[in-house]
């Protein structure tokens, strides 16, 4: 099985290329550093048949990829690996039609298995995480969202708004609208708060 990796650390993907490449049947043939990177490689080819992907990376996430994935390519596997446990994150991975949700501090093997059963058609959500989802409810929209993870990274109102053509006094509004919804202080407060559910 062709399986494309993306993960912005380069240290954690090579790690991760060299486990899997030991194992017979799986080939990591592609790698990537963000989700933006892996969209325009899986425009480009064709061969590939899993996508291995971590959540938190700039550009573009995880769970943004397996959304596009879903829309684009929807007969590709998608399997998502994180440090973070977070519900939010989960839901939102499972609500985007995520075939695979693991923890990386998963065994190996466990990792192995998860990808042969995603490859044959199975759904596989480890058992603690799936339970973790259930109930969460995510307060934010998806234009809140992305202009609250711009803010956390650094970028100003008029940065923002370029970034996702919309005006300031717009993105003023989503921003404060995801302060409120979060009982925040400020855009950095509602950023960390959002973060720690998993709702960026």
């Amino acid at each position: 099985m062709k399986v494309l990796l993306v993960e912005d650390q380069a240290m954690v993907r090579g790690a991760l290329s060299a486990l899997l490449n030991m194992e017979l049947n799986i080939e990591v043939a592609y790698q990537c550093a963000n989700g933006q990177e892996a969209v325009d490689l899986l425009s480009k080819h064709k061969d590939i048949e899993l996508v291995l992907s971590d959540i938190e990376m700039p550009e573009m996430t995880g769970i943004e990829l397996v959304e596009w994935i879903a829309k684009h390519q929807p007969q590709l596997k998608t399997v998502i690996i994180t440090t973070f446990g977070r519900a939010g994150y989960i839901k939102r991975a499972i609500d985007a039609g995520v075939d695979g949700f693991l923890l990386k501090e998963a065994p190996t093997q466990e990792l192995v298995d998860a990808l042969h059963e995603v490859k044959n058609g199975r759904r596989i959500i480890n058992s603690e995480l799936a339970l973790l989802a259930i109930g969460d409810k995510d307060p934010l929209n998806d234009k809140e969202r992305q202009a609250l993870r711009l803010a956390a990274e650094g970028f100003k109102t008029k940065e923002i708004a370029g970034k996702l053509f919309l005006s300031e006094g717009t993105v003023r509004n989503y921003l404060s609208e995801a302060i409120s919804k979060l009982h925040a202080t400020n855009r950095i407060d509602a950023a960390r708060l959002a973060q720690q559910q998993g709702w960026l």
